[in-house]
């Protein structure tokens, strides 16, 4: 990296600057001063030769539900404006400090985190950072954008059901969600207990695990070199696959191309018993609705009409779910997850798209509820399953013609085996269809 920290941190609140109004809607809070304060320390360790690792000087934006002391943690929500300031830092965000990364802001998102669109009425819209009209995926929406849009270098997000994956897929940068137990969620506002993980966004896999071996409290070490060559990959034709829009389709068939010739072992699998089971067992309330509603419940008891009515609707579901029904959820839950991990027995990774369709426009869901819905549940669709059994999982962009917008490529690993799936998700950024656009390693 050859400029300076302090001149990228510099470029990217310039960037913030220069996109006004815009620029309020991708970040909730900017960092300013401490930020270059943050950038110059590091330049001053660089030029004595003793940086504090791969992310000291790296340019950090974190979500808007991860506590910073003495300010509030709004979670995307007016209602929490005015919240007790937090006391101390959440883990992570001591980390990254300790690891000297300069914090750049807290990004925008859904609010409550419960929703894969990005829309929020309180704090405003960010455009998608391929087009402005469209939606920049959620709950992390501020997150993709940032790291699109040249604002930071690496975000980092919250990804329950797609949160991080789907603003990836839809930006056109990488996103990594690990096995939930890898990153430590305290301080961060939960959306659920079960599901919630950690993980960040960056323009390419090495950055992403960078920062996944600071979050995680890992040592850093290089990936262990893997190549395309010989790499076993199953692709889950069915359930996963229906409502695929064509460009989506079209993208991921020349991304598998791509990898056979490479020699890549590719083949299909039958697995709806497996990935269709979360969706047949949620289908009269979810595990995320039911924790929203605990987590919620003296927000619904104190001021409900304060909330966007569509993540008050989705909290208000968890309301109605029996105990009876949750309890059965997290049993059936879990016999299915060594039940799929079997499967995965004689795979390196599954591949599939991460999202059945390109960003939809803004204007089509912002007052239409039905459209709404329909676009939040296929967003959420494909991303979800992997957290409901908690598999590690990176969304890398498939390179597109000029114009196009971005589409994901969803790549799944096992539990556990967080920096195997990086490890291949670097290889695979080898390929020229998966080798991130040079905006985006500018960015």
């Amino acid at each position: 990296m050859t400029l300076s920290s302090t001149t990228r941190t510099q470029q990217a609140l310039a960037a913030i600057e220069a996109a006004g109004d815009e620029g309020r809607r991708i970040f909730t809070r900017v960092y300013a001063q401490a930020a270059l304060q943050a950038a110059q320390a590091a330049d001053a360790r660089a030029a004595q030769g003793f940086p504090l690792g791969p992310l000291d000087g790296r340019v950090v934006s974190i979500k808007d539900l991860f506590d910073v002391a003495g300010e509030p943690t709004t979670a995307g929500s007016a209602l929490l404006r005015g919240a007790a300031p937090a006391a101390q830092d959440a883990p992570i965000v001591r980390r990254l400090r300790a690891a000297g990364a300069v914090i750049v802001g807290k990004t925008n998102m859904t609010e409550f985190a419960f929703s894969g669109i990005g829309i929020n009425p309180h704090y405003g819209t960010p455009g998608n950072a391929r087009d402005g009209t469209r939606i920049p995926g959620g709950s992390s929406s501020g997150a993709g954008v940032s790291v699109a849009r040249g604002m930071a270098e690496i975000a980092i997000g919250s990804d329950t059901g797609g949160s991080i994956r789907i603003p990836a897929a839809f930006n056109g940068v990488t996103g990594f969600k690990p096995t939930q137990a890898r990153v430590p969620r305290t301080g961060a506002y939960p959306l659920s207990y079960t599901l919630d993980t950690v993980g960040p966004l960056a323009a390419s896999v090495p950055d992403c695990a960078q920062a996944d071996a600071v979050l995680s409290g890992s040592e850093w070490a290089p990936l262990p070199a893997r190549g395309v060559d010989g790499l076993r990959l199953g692709v889950p034709r069915g359930l996963l696959f229906t409502q695929t829009e064509d460009a989506v389709l079209q993208a991921f068939e020349a991304a598998l191309s791509a990898l056979s010739a490479a020699g890549a072992r590719v083949r299909d699998m039958a697995l709806d018993e497996w990935l269709g089971a979360p969706l047949r067992l949620q289908e009269q309330g979810g595990i995320s609705a039911a924790e929203a509603a605990h987590i919620h419940r003296d927000v619904l008891a104190r001021a409900p009409e304060a909330l966007d009515a569509r993540v008050l609707a989705r909290i208000r579901r968890g309301e109605s779910i029996s105990a009876a029904h949750y309890v059965g959820m997290l049993q059936a839950r879990a016999v299915l997850l060594p039940a799929l991990d079997a499967q995965l027995a004689d795979v390196d990774a599954l591949v599939l798209p991460t999202v059945p369709c390109v960003a939809p426009a803004i204007e089509a869901l912002r007052h239409d509820d039905a459209a709404f819905t329909q676009a939040n549940l296929l967003a959420l669709r494909n991303p979800s399953v992997f957290n409901f059994y908690d598999l590690p999982a990176l969304s890398l962009p498939i390179a597109q013609p000029a114009g196009a917008l971005p589409v994901g490529l969803m790549v799944v690993g096992r539990r556990g085996g967080d920096r195997a799936l990086l490890a291949i998700g670097a290889a695979l950024q080898g390929l020229e269809i998966l080798t991130p656009t040079q905006a985006a390693r500018a960015a």
